[in-house]
Order: C-alpha cells, then structure tokens, then sequence
C-alpha cells in the first residue's frame, strides 16, 4: 500500500491516505457558529484524503470551550453548510467530530447549571472559564435515564451533520471527554451496568455508537479512541485493564461495520495497537502521537508495512495547506506555530503559505 493511493473509508471515498486529525481551533466565537473564515480554512485543506474537524458539541451542557462550535443552533447548522460546502467545491471530504466535554467544562462555559460525567469525581485542576481560570466543578454523575438523553443528542447532532453536507462524523471517545471518562476506572465509578467491569465500562460507548451508526448509516461513521493516554485525569495505568476495557470496546464495535477506527498512541505499530486494529478488522487509522509531529517517513512506513491503511496528521496539517502536494514532491514544509494555534484571527489559520505563493 501507498500512502498517496486511494481508499475507502466505508462510503467515503478517498484519493490519499494522508488525514486531518481533529484540532481544537476554538474560532467560533461565543455562539459557537463557524463563519467564513472557518470554511476557508478548512477548505484550504481539501487536497488532503479526509478532513475530520475540530470538536463540535451536541448540546449546550456538553460544550467544553469558548470557541467551539456546535451543531446544536440553525445558525450553528447553517454555518457548518457552508463549510461543507466550501470543502466540497475545492474536491475535498469531510467529517465531523462529535464531542460531549462532559466534566472538562465549567457552567460559564456551558450556560448550564451543571456539567456532566459518569461519576460525580472532579478533574483535579483549573478550567479556563471567560471570567478567568477557576477550579474544575464537581459534575452530576448521569443517571441511566439522562444516559438515553445523552445518547439521543449524539444520534441528533450526526444527523443534522449530514443533513449539512457531511460526508460523516467521528465519534469522540479519546482524550478524556465524555466518552472516554466511561472508559476508565478512575473517572467511572459506576455501580449500575455502566461500571465496574471492563466490558461495564465500554458498554455505554458501544450504545452510542450504534445508534449513531443506526441513524445515518454504519458506512458514515467512524470513532477515535486514545488508550492509555492519560490526560484530564482520564488515567488508563493498568494494562492488563486497558488490554481488557479496549478489547471489550473493539469487540463491540466490530460487528456494527463502522467506516473506520482512528487510534491515538504514542506506539501505533505495538502489539497493543496491532491487536485493536486486527480485531476491529475494518479501516484503521494511526495517528502517533499527542504533541509530536508525524512525519512523512513515519506516515510512508506505517501505511507501506500494513500497520495502518491511513495516517491522522496534526500540526503539520495546520501548518501545510497543501501537505500532500508537499510530501509527495519532497518539498520543504512549514513549521507549525504553537502560539497562534488557539487565537481569535486568522493568523496562523488561515495565512499559511502554500507552494504556489
């Protein structure tokens, strides 16, 4: 395999291999509507195989930052059409992310009187709210009746996706949101059928999962998980429990027939990682690393040794409109600037220059 060959991804079609990781951007201001600048910068990346957007949440009490969009508003909707519109003029496909926070939020963020969690255990740390940094609240441990809720506003949030043009959403069950806090021990203390056992603890990700998958086709979804990763107290230092929750996890997914499997880990060709991607036996994408560049030869050699069918790239995904272009001619590439990652403008999100400049 190649990684400038196309592939399918469960109904979406690619012409390379090379994808958009989700990035938090936070440039969509307090009523959490993509405008213009959003669409452009996305659509300047339409050359890559799969764009697959920052973080959008689902409902108001799942929001987890100033700036995030949403898919809750008809502006919100509306905006999100015409990024989807703007990538798809420029030849490209997209997917949208869907993220519940869960207790990595605070109420002045959200503009509800609560967060949320599987279990009513606070993040050990401070949260940045629009009045300043303050300590991150104790959440309300969902009940087995607000987890249908929960459930119901993924299932609305994908369809409102694609009824925006969406080539298909990504379920977010990685870096400590909602989804993954199920996953834990540390922050799912659960004594109902959601708690307790490895397979307890992945059961409420496989449930929304599905009825996403049920609602807008199996064909258009995929999801992104980081095990062991441990950040936002989400802490996974057991591995035969991590082995054990993340096979329980696949296992469970598996036979729904997904789009593809995207996997956060510092060691994408380990056994550990191998094993999940074997055992999910559909499309795997490996992205390597939280914080640290993929490079292009790590991004060949994954593909080209049959360690993963895609690679999720990040940074330099930001820093290169045109990455593809770029890797594939062996030109000279941007360095990504950290300080502009999370401002308000375009500089350095939109004014990235391209070979043709």
């Amino acid at each position: 395999m190649d990684l400038f060959s196309p592939l399918a991804v469960g109904d979406i079609d690619l012409p390379n291999r090379v994808v958009m990781a989700p990035l938090t951007r936070l440039r969509c201001g307090v009523e959490g509507v993509p405008g213009d600048i959003v669409a452009e910068h996305y659509a300047q990346r339409a050359q890559l195989g799969l764009i697959i957007t920052e973080g959008v949440y689902p409902s108001a009490e799942s929001r987890g930052y100033t700036g995030q969009p949403g898919i809750v508003t008809d502006a919100q909707l509306e905006g999100w059409r015409g990024v989807s519109d703007a990538v798809h003029a420029e030849g490209g496909r997209i997917v949208m992310q869907l993220m519940n926070a869960g207790r990595v939020s605070h109420p002045d963020i959200t503009g509800t009187d609560r967060i949320v969690a599987p279990s009513a255990i606070a993040i050990d740390g401070a949260v940045r709210t629009p009045q300043g940094k303050t300590a991150f609240p104790v959440p309300h441990a969902l009940t087995t009746a607000e987890l249908e809720r929960v459930r119901d506003e993924f299932v609305v949030a994908a369809t409102r996706a694609i009824g925006a043009g969406f080539d298909g959403v990504e379920m977010h069950s990685a870096n400590g949101y909602l989804l993954h806090q199920f996953l834990s021990p540390a922050s799912n203390r659960r004594v109902d059928s959601y708690g307790g056992s490895p397979e307890a603890r992945a059961k409420f990700v496989i449930e929304v999962t599905a009825a996403v998958a049920d609602a807008v086709g199996a064909g258009r979804v995929g999801i992104r998980l980081s095990p062991a990763h441990n950040i936002q107290d989400v802490i996974e230092s057991d591995e035969d429990d991590v082995r054990a929750t993340y096979q329980a996890l696949v296992d469970g997914l598996a036979p729904l027939g997904l789009a593809y499997l995207s996997v956060l880990h510092a060691e994408p060709t380990g056994d550990f990682v191998q094993l999940l991607r074997r055992r999910f036996g559909g499309v795997f994408i490996a992205n390597s690393g939280f914080g640290r560049l993929t490079t292009k030869d790590e991004a060949v050699g994954l593909v080209a040794g049959g360690q993963a069918d895609a690679v999720a790239v990040g940074r330099l995904a930001l820093a290169n409109p045109d990455l593809v272009a770029r890797w594939e001619g062996g030109h000279p590439e941007n360095e990504p600037d950290p300080a502009t990652f999370y401002a308000a403008d375009a500089t350095g999100y939109t004014d990235y220059p391209r070979l043709t400049a």
